[in-house]
């Protein structure tokens, strides 16, 4: 019986070793990311309640197949601004694809009553400024 439960303990973890060490490059990895400038944005409504939640939709280009949207920066620079920059990554895949647009959102929940500027990075120093009044 001991003997059995050897065997049967070597095969599961020489099962394991064999698993783990197989070679699988079926996928790409992601070589970096950088920012991306968010060529437009689009606020549903400029006006909306506290504590209600709204989408705001930003759109950006990529040059080919091996670049996608990554993330977003958002810095509250007080109460009521915001910074947005978006992120892209690249990958070390084969890329067949040409330039693309994406469409990325920011789910917005404001805790106060006011007025809340949001300023989207549009490259260099430039940003598209988007104001939204919280009643």
């Amino acid at each position: 019986m001991k003997s059995l439960l050897k065997i049967s303990f070597a095969a599961a973890v020489l099962g394991v070793f064999f698993t783990s060490c197989k070679d699988d490059d079926d996928y790409q990895t992601i070589e970096s990311v950088d920012k991306v400038k968010i060529d437009s944005v689009k606020i549903v409504s400029d006006t909306m309640s506290v504590f209600s939640v709204q989408s705001i939709r930003t759109y950006s280009t990529y040059a080919s197949g091996c670049e996608g949207f990554y993330g977003y920066d958002y810095i509250h620079k007080s109460d009521f601004e915001r910074d947005v920059t978006a992120y892209q990554y690249f990958t070390n895949g084969i890329c067949t694809q040409a330039s693309h647009q994406s469409a990325n959102q920011i789910n917005f929940s404001p805790q106060k009553k006011g007025n809340y500027t949001f300023r989207f990075w549009n490259g260099d120093n430039n940003w598209i400024t988007k104001t939204i009044v919280v009643e």
